[in-house]
């Protein structure tokens, strides 16, 4: 049995990233997560973790979790995978690429790269096209966000395999279950 690859796609708002990852669905072929397609049908509202709402605190991250859950074990079991998160931390990105290597998957970085300018036009078409399923996100959020955003390093793309996890954490698979709570769980720890 070949191994499975685990593309992780990376990137900005208004990138391109779900729009590629569609592509590479089909052509890898791969089961595609993205939680972006699941935050309105589960909790009514695409982006309330990025507005402030006290009640929506945390529920990306919990959706999050149990996605990545699913794509390990669907890894492990031999099937592609491609992680449509976005994910801008480099710390997320080496965690990942462990976590994946650790089951037996390739994993590789997809970066899409996106001026300023196009981004906006981008994010504002989408806004139009599709309302109330897509955030109106404003030229300010968008400069903040890419402040915020690490990209990837020439090594990285390569396919260098990630530094040692941060202290205080034991392992990669420690630090992804702090970040993802609801990854943490038998499977996360068996891996690292």
């Amino acid at each position: 049995m070949r191994p499975a690859t685990a593309v992780l796609m990376v990137g900005l708002p208004g990138a391109g990233k779900t729009t590629r990852a569609r592509h590479l669905e089909q052509h890898l072929p791969a089961l595609r997560l993205s939680p972006d397609e699941w935050m309105t049908p589960l909790y009514g509202d695409l982006f309330s973790d990025l507005v402030g709402d006290p009640q929506a605190a945390g529920k990306r991250d919990v959706l999050e979790g149990r996605l990545l859950w699913t794509a390990l074990r669907a890894a492990e079991q031999g099937l592609n995978v491609i992680i449509d998160f976005g994910l801008w931390a480099r710390e997320e990105r080496h965690a990942l690429h462990q976590l994946f290597t650790a089951v037996g998957a390739r994993c590789r970085t997809e970066y899409l790269a996106v001026d300023p300018h196009t981004q906006l036009a981008r994010v504002r078409a989408r806004a139009a096209r599709t309302p109330g399923q897509a955030f109106a996100l404003s030229a300010q959020d968008l400069a903040r966000w890419r402040e915020d955003f690490e990209e990837p390093t020439a090594e990285e793309l390569a396919g260098a395999l990630p530094p040692a996890a941060p202290p205080p954490h034991r392992s990669w698979a420690a630090w992804a279950a702090a970040r993802w709570p609801s990854l943490c769980d038998t499977h996360a720890d068996s891996i690292g």
